[in-house]
């Protein structure tokens, strides 16, 4: 595993905070478990196993999660936390498994990070204009009250005869 994918908390299930020792690379989880130790719902999961992000073994009706699949469903919900779509996620996932140093991934991931890095700081932007907007408009609409004695904690069924 190579140490920008270490320090990403990305690839291995014991970067992904799964260490394999720590409770058996060997044992199996059943949905429910998943669903309560992510916070998400059964059908949340079920939906990832539709898009293929999940493959988990069959029990007869029942799903058995492996260990590695757990690993993979922290990395999704990251994914989801940090604003990637299920699509990039998926890529991400696939480049792991194909790829033994992860050089191909890390170059994926670094090309989606840029970009959502790009998208939020101009929301920051969009959003730091539209507070002095709004700090404009509450200090034009101090003035007036002021100006027309009326204090601002007055509403207008206060002025009212």
């Amino acid at each position: 595993m190579s140490q920008p994918a270490r320090l990403m908390g990305l690839g291995t299930s014991a970067d992904a905070g799964m260490d394999p020792g720590a409770d058996g690379a060997g044992r199996s989880f059943a949905i429910g478990e998943l669903a309560d130790e992510f916070g998400l719902t059964h059908r949340t999961i079920r939906h990832y196993e539709d898009e293929g992000l999940l493959a988990p073994q069959r029990d007869g009706t029942a799903r058995v999660y492996s260990h590695r699949d757990r690993a993979r469903l922290a990395l999704i919900c990251r994914g989801k936390r940090l604003g990637f779509s299920l699509a990039e996620i998926k890529e991400f996932l696939t480049l792991y498994d194909a790829d033994e140093i992860q050089k191909e991934q890390m170059r994926f991931m670094q090309r989606i990070a840029r970009r959502r890095i790009a998208d939020l700081e101009r929301q920051l932007q969009d959003v730091q204009q539209t507070l002095g907007e709004l700090r404009i408009i509450d200090t034009q609409i101090s003035d007036h009250f002021r100006k027309n004695g009326i204090t601002e904690t007055q509403t207008t069924e206060d002025t009212q005869p």
